[in-house]
């Protein structure tokens, strides 16, 4: 049970902050059974609704966003193949849910309370806060029943994954043949046939230069580029004016002392006899008979407590403590557990608890009570959390007004600096496309770039660019996207085709050179010092060489390979020797395999769901295609 809360709090955490990126997958009935004709796809006669497309399409676009930076053309996701790929994973991720449910893969209440109840996002003061959990959901524009149903749906749906990805192959003669590979070392020496010793006998003429130029067009696109002045509203604007005085400070603290008070924590260790939800009656008849000997002999020897757990019980993350399970507050635990160990003095051990993982058996070892903090070291504190809430009134009062004064008064910006007291600041050149930074935020970019800023010269709307924080702007001066002079870029692109030209002659130097060693002939070469390398150390050579490398006959030594380096022109490697491997120790051959089972449970789960994917029923509607199409991926 306690590795079950252990390992999947952290999946929650993810799904949590997919959710607020957002989520790219909706498990919740209302929106898999809604009236959307324009669904995307059904799966099995289930809908992928429009809106769950759409929202995974924005989440693959700030993915990319952020992975590609200035690179990044949001013009990629309009791409049929783009769409399709966001579709399939979407199908992927309905088709594991329904499959495991099929299996008969279940996640109690228990556990999802368990799960839920340790996700810090959703405490106050280290503890679980339903305020706190009902108020960041509904920021997400979710209730707690359709967040518990998605992590219900994919959690269940991990289960499954795991059942194949924790259950690969790795045989002995597999591991001993992959470390033996992988481990093997070459001596190798390097000569260089570089690129600058060509650049001389290159000549460039004007005709060349142009023609690359436009050819290239897009090589020298200067993307269009504005400046701007811009107002930003923030609540820490208003903090430093929030009034706020000591009377007002101990006045909360008195109001509020359970804000600074610890809860009564417990320390207890146990012994689980687990019992499968499939067990017969019987099976749940001899689980509980063991359970009683196993009590009776705890009492007989309370001392043995620890090795009696050691031995015994079926929590294997708490089991190699002696069952200890460390300080938890009222609450943390399944109801059946938390009940009885709230009841028991130090020392005491409790009689036989189920729930619904098992039978327990509880020892109380410690009781940490609760404490409050001194008024004087937590002052502080409440002096900025009180500004804070000022801030925060005033600011919900202030957005709207501000808001609306952007909007009427849409040829100046200085009424709504006036209205937040804060001055009106101007931009550097800001470039379209440019990697979203602070106040330039995407959703701020796209407001900038817009034909109501650029031709009709009116103010963006407001924008909120963080939480509690609003941005307006204006144009001040416009560049529309331009190419870059042949005169500007010239002696660019000469470098660039004396390069190439270089490289191209000394590869095909290298390439003469490399023929005749080949062949056995003498040639004077230039060899670096004897180096030996791996496949995993190979210092400042660069992996196609490596591949190459060990992939050269070594039956008879030497061997000679060649691989072109575009920035410094041909390298002929010369391979000398090659040593076996020396027999790993246990912990790397353990590591390996761990790898190879993590490669084949991949292998075995994508395997699945291939073979998931072919016995459904999928029917696309893509926007691209016109009528539904049936596929057996």
């Amino acid at each position: 049970m306690f590795d079950f809360v252990h390992e999947k709090r952290r999946l929650v955490q993810i799904v949590l902050m997919l959710i607020i990126l957002p989520f790219a997958f909706f498990g919740v009935d209302s929106y898999r059974h809604s009236g959307d004709t324009d669904a995307p796809a059904t799966v099995d006669g289930e809908k992928i609704s429009k809106q769950e497309f759409e929202t995974a399409i924005g989440q693959q676009q700030e993915k990319m966003r952020q992975a590609m930076g200035a690179n990044f053309d949001p013009a990629l996701l309009d791409k049929p193949e783009m769409k399709r790929a966001v579709l399939d994973s979407l199908i992927e991720q309905r088709l594991l849910i329904e499959r495991a449910k099929t299996a008969g893969l279940t996640v109690t209440d228990e556990q999802i309370a368990q799960v839920i109840s340790g996700i810090d996002a959703f405490k106050v003061d280290g503890k679980f806060d339903k305020a706190r959990y009902t108020s960041a959901l509904s920021n997400q524009h979710m209730s707690p029943l359709m967040f518990e149903m998605r992590v219900r749906d994919d959690l269940t749906g991990q289960q499954l994954r795991d059942a194949y990805m924790q259950n690969g192959y790795a045989s002995q003669g597999a591991t001993d043949n992959i470390i033996a590979l992988n481990e093997q070392q070459r001596v190798i020496s390097t000569a260089q046939i570089s690129l600058l010793s060509f650049i001389a006998q290159v000549k460039v003429d004007d005709a060349e230069i142009k023609n690359d130029y436009e050819h290239h067009q897009k090589e020298f696109q200067v993307p269009e580029q504005l400046k701007v002045e811009y107002v930003k509203f923030s609540i820490t604007d208003l903090m430093a004016k929030a009034d706020v005085t000591a009377d007002d400070v101990r006045k909360y603290y008195d109001a509020h002392t359970s804000e600074f008070a610890t809860t009564e924590q417990r320390q207890a260790s146990h012994i689980l006899l687990t019992i499968a939800a499939t067990a017969t009656q019987s099976e749940q008849d001899a689980a509980k008979a063991k359970a009683e000997q196993l009590l009776k002999e705890v009492r007989l020897h309370p001392e043995n407590f620890a090795e009696l757990a050691k031995k015994n019980s079926q929590d294997t993350g708490s089991a190699v403590k002696g069952g200890d399970l460390g300080l938890f507050s009222r609450g943390m635990m399944v109801k059946p557990f938390d009940d009885a160990v709230f009841e028991l003095k130090t020392g005491e051990i409790s009689g036989l608890v189920k729930s619904a993982f098992g039978y327990h058996i509880i020892k109380l070892t410690a009781i940490k009570p609760s404490e409050t903090t001194p008024f004087t070291q937590v002052s502080a504190t409440i002096m900025d959390k009180l500004r804070q809430q000022k801030a925060a009134d005033a600011f919900a009062e202030l957005a709207d007004k501000f808001s609306n004064t952007v909007y009427e008064q849409s040829d100046t910006l200085q009424p709504a600096a006036t209205l937040a007291g804060v001055k009106v600041e101007q931009s550097a050149w800001l470039a379209k496309g440019m990697s979203a930074d602070g106040i330039w935020t995407a959703k701020m970019q796209q407001a900038l770039f817009s034909d109501d800023v650029i031709k009709n010269h009116r103010n963006t709307a407001a924008v909120e660019i963080a939480p509690n924080t609003l941005v307006a702007a204006r144009m001040l001066e416009h560049k529309p996207a331009a190419v870059r002079p042949l005169a500007e870029v010239s002696n660019l692109i000469k470098e660039k085709i004396l390069h190439k030209k270089a490289l191209d002659m000394a590869v095909k130097q290298g390439t003469m050179l490399l023929g005749q060693t080949q062949q056995g002939s003498k040639v004077a070469l230039d060899w670096s010092a004897a180096q030996t390398v791996s496949h995993a150390k190979h210092d400042g050579l660069d992996g196609e060489m490596m591949r190459k490398v060990f992939q050269a006959d070594s039956a008879k030594l030497p061997q000679y390979i060649g691989v072109e380096a575009p920035q410094s022109g041909y390298t002929i490697v010369r391979i000398d020797a090659v040593k076996s491997a020396d027999k790993p120790d246990e912990l790397k051959r353990v590591g390996y395999v761990q790898q190879l089972r993590k490669m084949t449970g991949d292998a075995l789960f994508q395997a699945y769901m291939a073979d998931a994917k072919k016995n459904a029923k999928i029917k696309l509607k893509l926007p691209e295609q016109a009528a539904n199409t049936e596929v057996k991926p």
